[in-house]
């Protein structure tokens, strides 16, 4: 039996004789070999641009073009690490990324090219890939013979991706080679990836669940890849049939958006298998199986690497599954690192200690987290007292050790003084018919706390129904009696991150205020002491925010 091979630049190296279709991108087809000989032209050509004495860090500022697989396995074969760079992000804040990962070349595009004006990027070369001047750059190295760099080492980085947080600037993730072809082996054995498959990418390239998800295991198995530039669930089936797509992977909303659609007779005409992701939930992921005839695969796995949790036959409606064999994974509650009592459960699977069983997911064994770049205040935040890895997301923990996602640390809320977390107030909501998508978040309650405040994105052509919802919520019995939203803010859609997951910032920022003259009604509350809903206008706000006066608490409003 031959080992795996434990480096990503063997994976690339592995097609070069392989003339089966590739890389589709709209109405472009690269065979597996063709990658392969782009791949080695522009190794080639890093090999000439990057200085060995500093970091081989280049930075794409790329749609899902491509030019950005062809890079990721070009840095593979010449040993340099892949920043990549999102392009939501603006001025100094988008310089802040490519000088933070010392990047010395950035390859982008010239749709992109305006976001590089004004900005102070001293010592980066940018290379922009659709223009005649690129074109020549290559054409040197156009022939090169694929090879391996000595620098391609399994521990060798590949990856400089950047996480998100709440607060203080993105944090960039390191990936060896290694790991990244050790998930795309993994995934193709858990999956059954076969080499005639073809993994459709429509997540955005810069983010680790495309390239982890979608783009390793297909090289790994030498399946066929499709490109999307950027996510829509109106071209989602249209490409999915064009291109022949059987697995996709998802992150955030993208799931509600494609249920949003209107259906059609021939929403099962097409060759899709299997959706793996993250955010759909149990509601919406049933929805999708019943209408498109995909099953969708829940999974979890920390961006960083620190932690992962398997999903296996038998696993409970709601649960995400159980911690792979060999991974000593337990719910600690962050104050005391003590392990978090188990879940218990009511009528209709209401968690009934909440209190008691939410913690956060801590990683007590082995853990394949190597770390931020230059963020060494941020590694001893995730890795800490035995070396054990902390997660940052809430779960709990049933009683035959299945697990159960309930949000980010940053997404708890406590409500009279009861713990509650935010995923599990959303997978309730989500059953109500008339939504696409929610999001759930805290606002600051006038004497102590927080309260409880949805978002919700309804299905087009559906007006927001005051009793309806309030009908529905006292038919949920698994709804705490402090689950239930005081504040509704309806969206058309929900504000979204570049990497499709609800900007709960924003939300956060607008709290319960209204929005503007003759928008009020965009804005629902349920005032203490009643059941039902009315629209919250300017005069109940100046009531609202006249309380947190009173207690000396309007300065947790925030800016209004």
């Amino acid at each position: 039996m031959t080992s795996e091979p434990e480096t990503v630049a063997e994976l690339v190296l592995a097609r070069e004789r392989d003339h089966r279709p590739g890389l589709r991108f709209e109405d472009r087809e690269l065979s597996h070999h063709q990658v392969t000989a782009a791949a080695a032209a522009r190794a080639a050509l890093l090999r000439d641009l990057l200085d060995a004495r500093t970091p081989r860090h280049l930075g794409v500022l790329l749609d899902n073009t491509p030019e950005y697989p062809l890079w990721l396995s070009a840095a593979a074969l010449a040993g340099a690490a892949v920043a990549g760079i999102n392009p939501t992000r603006r001025g100094a804040e988008l310089a802040r990324d490519i000088l933070h990962t010392d990047c010395r070349l950035l390859v982008t595009e010239r749709a992109h090219l305006p976001l590089l004006t004004g900005l102070d990027l001293p010592g980066v070369r940018v290379l922009v890939t659709d223009t005649p001047a690129y074109d020549e750059l290559l054409a040197p190295y156009r022939g090169a013979a694929p090879e391996i760099s000595p620098d391609a080492t399994p521990a060798a980085r590949l990856l400089l991706y950047f996480t998100s947080g709440s607060t203080g600037a993105p944090k960039a993730a390191v990936c060896s080679q290694r790991r990244l072809a050790a998930a795309g082996h993994s995934l193709v054995r858990h999956f059954g990836v076969r080499p005639d498959d073809v993994h459709y990418v429509c997540m955005p390239m810069f983010h680790g669940n495309a390239v982890i998800a979608d783009w390793a295991p297909a090289l790994a198995a030498g399946a066929g890849v499709a490109l999307r530039r950027r996510f829509s669930a109106s071209g989602f089936l249209p490409d999915v049939r064009r291109f022949g797509a059987t697995y996709f992977t998802y992150v955030g909303r993208a799931v509600q958006y494609l249920l949003a659609t209107p259906a059609r007779a021939d929403d099962r005409a097409h060759a899709l298998r299997l959706g793996f992701g993250t955010e759909a939930g149990a509601v919406d992921a049933r929805r999708f199986e019943e209408r498109f005839g995909v099953r969708l695969v829940e999974g979890y796995g920390s961006s960083e690497g620190g932690a992962a949790i398997q999903r296996s036959p038998g696993t409970p409606d709601g649960a995400v599954g159980r911690a792979a064999p060999g991974d000593d994974l337990a719910v600690l509650d962050p104050g005391t690192g003590k392990e978090c009592a188990a879940a218990e459960f009511g009528p209709g699977g209401r968690l009934l200690n909440g209190d008691a069983a939410i913690g956060e997911l801590v990683n007590r064994g082995r853990s394949p987290f190597e770390g931020y770049w230059r963020n060494a205040a941020a590694d001893a935040e995730r890795v800490r007292d035995h070396g054990w890895y902390w997660t940052g997301d809430l779960f709990y923990r049933d009683a035959a050790g299945y697990l159960y996602f309930a949000g980010r640390a940053d997404d708890r809320l406590r409500v009279d003084s009861e713990n509650l977390a935010a995923a599990v107030i959303e997978a309730i909501l989500a059953r109500w018919e008339p939504v696409a998508a929610v999001a759930v978040y805290a606002v600051p309650d006038p004497v102590a706390g927080d309260q409880v405040m949805a978002a919700l994105a309804l299905r087009d052509g559906v007006s927001f129904d005051p009793h309806a919802f309030s009908e529905f919520l006292l038919a949920q019995g698994d709804l705490g009696t402090k689950m239930a939203p005081r504040f509704v803010r309806v969206l058309s859609r929900l504000p979204v991150t570049a990497t499709h997951k609800v900007a709960r910032g924003v939300l956060r920022g607008e709290g319960f205020r209204c929005t503007g003259p003759g928008e009020a009604g965009d804005v629902w509350w349920r005032p203490r002491g009643g059941e039902a809903y009315r629209e919250f206008t300017a005069g109940d706000e100046a009531g609202v925010v006249g309380e947190f006066r009173e207690r000396g608490r309007e300065g947790v409003l925030g800016e209004g």
